[in-house]
């Protein structure tokens, strides 16, 4: 069938995972629904093409006290709004839709940015089962250990892996949310590496959480102590005579500088020797997980890290270059560019990045200064470009934007493996990545998981009835149109609508399981796919 439509060979890339196939997908569902719904998701368009287009047609949704109220009522809500909150949420639902239309795209942002002041207690009252949130690297460790067990350490990266989901879809805090992924990715760590199945639970706590709409300064600081990011990168193997340049190398190259930021070769192996003793307690020693400076183990040799001459100092060596890396115009730049990307565009605009890295610079790394420079001066929203969504990205805002629920358990963490992004399971120290070419192959997962959301086969996730019923009855008034409008923003395109109404017409389908199948060919469709 691929053949037919493609003319060429299914891709191998649309396999990423060794359990994810089509021959999986046919023994789930019917071979003419599956079909369908792969013939509706290139209906006509690319991906690539969908990402050059630029839609200025007014979208019309409601905000409203529920999702199927405001399905069944779209109301008016201009394209460029929708597009900005798309990209700066997880999935715009009812009410943030009814912020914007009563007081616009930047008042959502400056509330946004303001994020203690927004009550989010559901959200902390959802996390109350994930037991590990509020332990000690030291407490976990014993949570998750048995003397003749072994470790579970797969249920401890998965309670992390939780909280981050059920944060994501239920948050009122959804900016500072996606902040808190940003700094994830930038300052990244595989959870599966040694001690970091237990250590990242706090890093995550207290290191990006606590900074992520902070000063880029205390957050640096912070993550330089971290434990996990010391056992990730190695640098607790980092002694006098027999350095480990690996945590050197990506402070300067990922954290601060980026690889053209001016720094050379022996600029590492200086500050690597700046960096000798700092690392974690370990074995039986009281209080394991913990940042420790070892005297024994440092180097006390003068160094000289980007023209700083750094005489013998212990640990304050190794943080005077920090203070001097957080001012370096290289780390604005670096910085600013990867917000522009992650926020703006796979390819940002130069003036869009400069004036992003003056804010950084002006407001000495202020993050929330610095995101309202990018979003609300100039021309930054109108510079947005469609960006295709990560896997996490797709999954949350189908939950979202169709009132799913979710425990974040290990059902919807299978979908995000199949799909090749299990949160904190990263390899490589540059975070997961942020351009489509590195996610547009991976179709088929994406179907698979539409597919299983819409007929409740994940575990711990469903849509509502009601959310059900109301597509039901919209499908059978022949509104498909407002559940369109609801999910892309703009009227329904000739292209796509015989097909959804021949969905729709099934004469053998019951209400319930057409509902079901229009959902789900909508969340294949090209459109949904981008942000």
């Amino acid at each position: 069938y691929w053949r037919h439509l493609f003319g060429a060979a299914l891709p191998a890339q649309c396999c990423i995972a060794g359990d994810t196939n089509v021959a999986d997908a046919m023994k789930t569902y019917s071979r003419r629904e599956f079909l369908r719904l792969a013939g509706l998701a290139i209906a006509g368009v690319s991906l690539t093409s969908c990402a050059n287009s630029q839609s200025q047609i007014i979208a019309r949704v409601l905000p409203g006290p529920s999702l199927a109220t405001a399905l069944a009522n779209p109301l008016g809500l201009p394209s460029a709004d929708f597009r900005a909150l798309n990209r700066l949420c997880y999935g715009p639902t009812a009410n943030e839709r009814a912020f914007v239309r009563a007081h616009g795209i930047p008042a959502w942002i400056e509330t946004q940015l303001a994020h203690m002041g927004i009550n989010d207690d559901a959200t902390q009252w959802r996390l109350s089962s994930v037991d590990s949130l509020t332990l000690s690297a030291n407490e976990i460790q014993d949570s998750y250990a048995d003397l003749f067990d072994g470790v579970d350490k797969e249920a401890a990266i998965g309670e992390l892996r939780q909280a981050t989901l059920i944060r994501q879809i239920y948050s009122e805090r959804q900016l500072y949310e996606m902040m808190v992924e940003f700094w994830n990715d930038h300052f990244n760590i595989d959870a599966g590496k040694g001690d970091c199945w237990f250590l990242k639970m706090v890093d995550d706590r207290e290191v990006i959480r606590p900074h992520a709409l902070g000063r880029f300064r205390d957050l640096l600081w912070a993550s330089a102590h971290s434990p996990a990011m010391l056992v990730y990168l190695d640098n607790q193997a980092n002694r006098a005579g027999t350095p480990n340049e690996n945590y050197a190398r990506e402070l300067l190259e990922l954290h601060t500088l980026g690889v053209h930021g001016g720094y050379q070769q022996q600029d590492v192996q200086a500050l690597a020797r700046c960096l000798t003793g700092w690392t974690v307690k370990s074995g039986f020693v009281r209080w394991p997980g913990e940042f420790i400076f070892d005297e024994a183990q440092h180097d006390v040799q003068v160094k000289t890290v980007l023209s700083l001459t750094l005489q013998p100092d212990g640990i304050n060596e190794a943080e005077r270059v920090i203070d001097q890396l957080v001012t370096h115009p290289s780390t604005a730049q670096f910085i600013a560019t990867k917000l522009a990307r992650r926020f703006i565009a796979d390819d940002p605009p130069a003036h869009v990045i400069g004036r992003t890295a003056q804010a950084f610079t002006r407001s000495q790394g202020d993050i929330r200064f610095t995101l309202k420079a990018l979003l609300l001066e100039g021309n930054g929203l109108a510079a947005m470009q469609p960006k295709l969504k990560r896997p996490s990205q797709y999954m949350v805002s189908a939950l979202r934007m169709l009132g799913g629920q979710s425990d974040g358990g290990a059902g919807v963490q299978a979908v995000l493996r199949r799909m090749g992004q299990p949160l904190f399971g990263w390899p490589t120290p540059d975070g997961y990545p942020d351009q489509a070419e590195a996610w547009q192959h991976n179709l088929l997962p994406r179907w698979q998981f539409a597919l299983a959301l819409t007929h409740d086969q994940i575990d711990g996730t469903w849509i509502n009835n009601e959310v059900l019923e109301t597509v039901a009855t919209l499908i059978n008034s022949q509104r498909i149109d407002s559940l369109y409008l609801w999910l892309f923003g703009e009227p329904l395109p000739g292209r796509m609508r015989e097909s959804l109404r021949a969905i729709a017409i099934d004469a053998t389908a019951e209400p319930s399981a057409t509902a079901r199948t229009t959902l789900a060919a909508l969340l294949c469709a090209p459109n949904f796919q981008w942000r």
